[in-house]
């Protein structure tokens, strides 16, 4: 019994200084954003801490940069690194679409070549009606130009 006894207080005392061994927190945390520090593109990644899992959040530039920040935390003392990094996506920016103004137009210029008074112009998709014309000839005039799909139809015509 006093074997069992001796054992079990040799185990408990082994673990508790296994445990207090362990690095805190807050020093693997401090390790981390050291190394953060190093890379210039890791300046928008916060670093948490617990359990020594160390939480990566915040937006990199790329996929390389975010394997390199989950790297320096492994590096750096962290048991177990989440990596919840995001990689920046650069806004898309419509341009014109100059191939379709051009088939519009020309689909515009057919559809008006029965109106003499009225002009058509397109632009960004935009179709732009000056002048004059019948009030009985617009309706099929704009039936014909709503079927044509454009972005808007500016409609400046005077009607007779």
């Amino acid at each position: 019994m006093k074997i069992v006894k001796t054992a079990f207080v040799v185990a408990m005392a082994l673990s508790l200084s296994l445990t207090s061994c362990k690095p805190k927190d807050a020093d693997v945390q401090a390790k981390v954003e050291t190394a953060m520090k190093a890379n210039p593109d890791a300046s928008g990644v916060k670093v948490t801490v617990a359990d020594g899992v160390a939480t990566l959040t915040g937006e990199v530039k790329d996929e390389a940069t975010k394997a390199a920040v989950e790297a320096a935390a492994k590096t750096a003392g962290a048991k177990t690194v989440v990596n919840s990094t995001t990689v920046y996506v650069a806004p898309v920016v419509a341009m014109p679409d100059m191939a379709g103004d051009a088939v519009l137009a020309s689909a515009v210029k057919d559809a008006t070549k029965d109106y003499p008074t009225v002009t058509a112009a397109v632009n960004a998709g935009v179709i732009m009606l000056t002048g004059t014309i019948e009030k009985a000839k617009l309706p099929k005039l704009m039936m014909v130009l709503n079927g044509l799909k454009a972005a808007k139809i500016d409609n400046q015509l005077t009607i007779q």
